[in-house]
């Protein structure tokens, strides 16, 4: 399959997006590129090759959703360089 520079036009024109000659023919070549490429992928053998949707195992990152204790108020702000009542105090941003 090859795509040609009509085709870039098309879809261009349908995108409502305009490109010069020379970003056209840029386009076409970097197309065509992807495209030999999947043929060449489409050449290896995969039989037997179980489909897999990520490259690497990946397992559950998320903790249960449980109710804990957090930290008391006077723990949180322990390091705080300024505190007022049980918020840490902050430079004035805006004048």
């Amino acid at each position: 399959m090859k795509i040609t520079k009509e085709q870039v036009e098309y879809v261009a024109h349908l995108a409502r997006l305009e490109f010069s000659e020379e970003e056209k023919e840029k386009f076409t070549t970097q197309l065509n590129d992807i495209l030999l490429y999947m043929e060449k992928l489409n050449e290896v053998d995969t039989t037997g090759v179980e489909p897999e949707t990520h490259a690497i195992a990946i397992q559950n990152a998320f903790r249960e959703d449980i109710v804990r204790e957090s930290l008391p108020h006077s723990l949180s702000l322990a390091n705080a360089p300024s505190e007022s009542g049980n918020c840490f105090r902050v430079p004035k941003v805006i004048e």
